[in-house]
């Protein structure tokens, strides 16, 4: 009894903690917001009760930090800044200016903030302000804090989509979060969730490929990685979702093109990775894309942001425009008359923050005064982005000690996740037997536009210091000399727009003397080097091709007689029937990172098994376009009469130094009775003789619909180890939400009927095989 009335007791005492934890009175001589112990709840309207209309607007207006400013006045004509993408400058306002309206509260928000002492000046200035509210900064963190000199940087997007591995990509992305709090910023404008369906676009190495599955996986690994389930504290950041949406099959493959699709397309293949990270990863802050979509701009889109997203999917967060893309409602899409109307349209469907520069605090004021806007729509976006700002601690801490910088980026175990991230992203093509190099004693030659410099990197990186980068040259040398190569190398320039003849033959010459030549070609989108870029953002292409004379390279080189190794640096798929036909292997590395350069070397020489497969399908030429491994049954009835209808290679691809066996897949059961799931199951063996991963992929297909289905669609994968000789089992749990589509009357429902169940390592036709899952009746899905 003694026992018992101590546990009541204590019972009570903590009942009394936590209600004095729900709500404490003010701190002597502070206001409420300021308590750290109030619930954020609590902090967040004391504060908004204590702010004018002028200052809620303010923390919707986000600009270019100081120096990036300083940078973009020097550089840029006014009507350069018009069109430009990248950087920006304010006519008639200068940074001092900008500094100035920080101490007075009228910016919420800056991005373009690359250094640690700049970031600490800013909330310094913010912390003179009236209300002292800290400032939210911003960065294109893209695939590490790559923007931040001596950051790592680990591969691209499209790079991490080839490694199909969702826990990997989680590793990286709460490294960077990581990286990013130390250098004192606080969201991510990551991850491009766009499916990628046409590759002429530019900003496909932003991308995780062409399927919605997949795109959606990793996705919510890169949101949850950032935010983690909750990002209250100071070592998260948050994350944003984009493009909304769909970009990425412009009408004509340019950025920014109008976009016209089906509403059923729009909810079959591009807003699945949105409810996935809205109902899965909660994510924070969501991005309006640059275009219109069937006649809308998607900056003034009110169904898709408030009623689709918020009011039916439950978003949680704020929206933000992209660049300038408010205003150009009405000078891009003559939508509206001025930017002073294109504010309107775009606050009152839904947007909350405005990227970037001047006018649009001054607009949005005066709309609300006049009646033409409701003052709730402003109090919803400034509670929510309060709300960030709070949960990270800005209050309490938003300065970032100077000293502790250089100890959080670019650690060894963030060295270690890049590099492991480039070697099992890396996808082997083609082999005729060549790899992986063995035995030393040959001559190898190194060259290539992209053999010896940083366009490993990718899109969103800046230049970074030449110890923290392993170019491919760089890591075949070192490599290849250790195991008794003598390697040789010719520099033909960095610039394939610039590649000329005379450096074509004299490394055709050079290459006489070598046993092997490894030819590293490819694309470069380092946004540094903003003329010689030949894809990445606003640099699209209309052909899939090597850029320049590299083929030309290649043909000299070929002509020797020579084996050829390809090496591929890239963030767009790259198309050349002829290297596939002509040379002896082909490697692809995308763009892969700080330590892509020794990531591919020890492919080359097998101390790596790749083990890679393609996040998109490869064509042979860019008037297959459009061509996705998840097509509709219809799509090749005919024939092209100067082109076969088949991949150069299909999405899912990836060779290995040694061989898979995969058996007929087996089902728990042959049916599906009501909502309760089914697994599949399929016997993996590794046939050869080196150990290594494979990546078993599960496709399924409905085959008979009230509205045309996909030949396949992707609804699991999983990477399994295996020594040479060894099998084992992979299993795949199959729920009525895998099978569910829109039917004919757009209802999200499981159809009765026979589904094909396919598995296998790529989603060739030849490479599945398949069993039948038959759903007894029908079974609707509440999203």
């Amino acid at each position: 009894m003694k026992n018992f009335k101590i546990h009541i007791l204590t019972l009570i005492v903590l009942s009394l903690a936590a209600g004095m934890m729900a709500f404490q009175p003010p701190q002597e001589g502070k206001a409420s917001y300021l308590n750290p112990l109030q619930p954020i709840e609590n902090r967040v309207k004391d504060l908004m009760s204590r702010m004018t209309l002028e200052e809620k607007v303010a923390q919707m207006c986000q600009y270019v930090g100081l120096e990036h400013m300083k940078i973009a006045e020097k550089d840029l004509t006014e009507e350069e800044m018009k069109k430009s993408d990248a950087q920006g400058f304010y006519p008639g306002l200068y940074s001092k200016d900008v500094a100035k309206m920080v101490t007075e509260g009228r910016i919420g928000s800056f991005l373009h903030v690359v250094t640690a002492e700049e970031a600490n000046h800013l909330q310094k200035l913010a912390m003179q302000s009236r209300l002292k509210i800290p400032l939210l900064i911003g960065i294109d963190a893209i695939h590490g804090n790559g923007l931040y000199h001596g950051a790592t940087i680990y591969p691209s997007p499209i790079t991490m989509a080839a490694s199909w591995d969702d826990t990997l990509m989680y590793k990286a992305s709460r490294q960077t979060a990581l990286e990013m709090r130390a250098s004192g910023t606080h969201w991510a404008f990551t991850p491009n969730i766009d499916v990628l369906r046409d590759p002429r676009w530019g900003r496909s190495g932003e991308t995780f490929g062409e399927d919605p599955f997949l795109v959606g996986n990793m996705g919510i690994a890169t949101i949850k990685g950032l935010q983690t389930d909750d990002f209250t504290g100071e070592d998260k950041v948050i994350a944003c979702a984009k493009h909304l949406i769909a970009g990425s099959q412009s009408i004509n493959g340019l950025n920014a093109a109008p976009t016209d699709v089906s509403e059923r397309t729009l909810l079959e293949v591009y807003l699945p990775p949105y409810r996935r990270a809205i109902k899965e990863a909660k994510v924070f802050t969501i991005m309006a894309a640059h275009n219109e979509v069937n006649g809308i701009p998607c900056h003034m889109d009110k169904h898709l942001m408030t009623d689709l997203l918020r009011d039916q999917w439950g978003f949680p967060g704020f929206y933000v425009s992209d660049w300038n893309d408010v205003s150009r409602i009405a000078t891009l899409h003559h939508a509206a008359k001025d930017f002073k109307e294109a504010s309107l349209l775009s606050v009152s469907a839904g947007l909350d923050m405005h990227m970037h520069g001047p006018q649009f605090q001054e607009y949005i004021v005066e709309l609300v005064q006049t009646g033409a806007l409701d003052l709730g729509r402003i109090e919803e976006a400034c509670a929510k982005i309060l709300e960030a700002k709070f949960r990270l601690g800005l209050f309490e801490n938003p300065i970032v000690d100077l000293e502790n910088v250089e100890a959080q980026i670019f650690t060894p175990a963030h060295q270690a996740t890049a590099l492991e991230a480039a070697r099992k992203a890396i996808t082997l093509l083609k082999n005729n037997g060549i790899l992986p190099l063995e035995g030393g004693n040959k001559s190898i030659f190194v060259t290539g536009p992209n053999a010896n410099n940083q366009t490993t990197l990718g899109d969103w990186a800046s230049p970074q210091p030449e110890d923290r980068v392993t170019t491919v040259y760089e890591g075949i040398e070192a490599l290849g000399k250790s195991k008794g190569y003598k390697v040789s190398y010719y520099d033909v320039g960095e610039h394939s727009k610039l590649l000329k003849e005379k450096d074509i033959q004299q490394a055709s010459q050079l290459a006489k003397a070598a046993d092997i030549t490894i030819l590293v070609l490819g694309e470069n989108s380092f946004r540094h080097d903003w003329k010689n870029k030949t894809t990445g953002e606003n640099i699209d292409r209309a052909t899939l091709q090597l850029s320049g004379k590299q083929l030309q390279l290649a043909k000299a080189i070929h002509a020797i007689g020579k084996p050829i190794i390809v090496v591929y640096v890239n963030g767009s798929p790259i198309a050349e029937p002829w290297l596939a036909q002509n040379t002896a292997a082909i490697v692809e590395t995308w763009e892969p990172g700080s330590f892509g350069g020794q990531a591919a070397a020890e492919v080359l020489f097998g101390e790596v098994n790749p083990s890679g497969k393609l996040p998109v399908t490869v064509p042979r030429s860019v008037g297959q376009l459009q061509m996705v491994y998840n097509h509709k049954p219809s799509t090749y009835k005919h024939k092209y009469h100067t082109e076969k209808k088949t991949p150069l290679y299909p999405f899912g691809y990836g060779l290995s130094f040694t061989t898979y066996g995969f058996s007929v897949p087996e089902l728990s059961s042959s049916s599906m009775d009501g909502d309760v799931p089914v697994s599949v199951s399929v016997n993996v063996t590794n046939t050869g003789k080196r150990s290594g991963e494979e990546i078993v992929q599960f496709y399924i297909r409905d085959k008979v619909s009230s509205a045309t289905r996909p030949v396949k669609e992707l609804k699991g994968y999983q990477r399994v180890y295996l020594k040479s000789g060894e099998t084992k089992t992979v299993t795949f749990n199959i729920t009525p939400e895998l099978l569910a589509f829109y039917d004919i009357d757009m209802n999200y429902v499981v159809e009765p009927g026979d589904f094909l169940i396919m598995t296998g390592p790529s989603s060739a036709d030849k490479d599945l095989k398949q069993t039948t899952l038959t759903v007894s009746e029908k079974i609707k899905i509440n999203l």
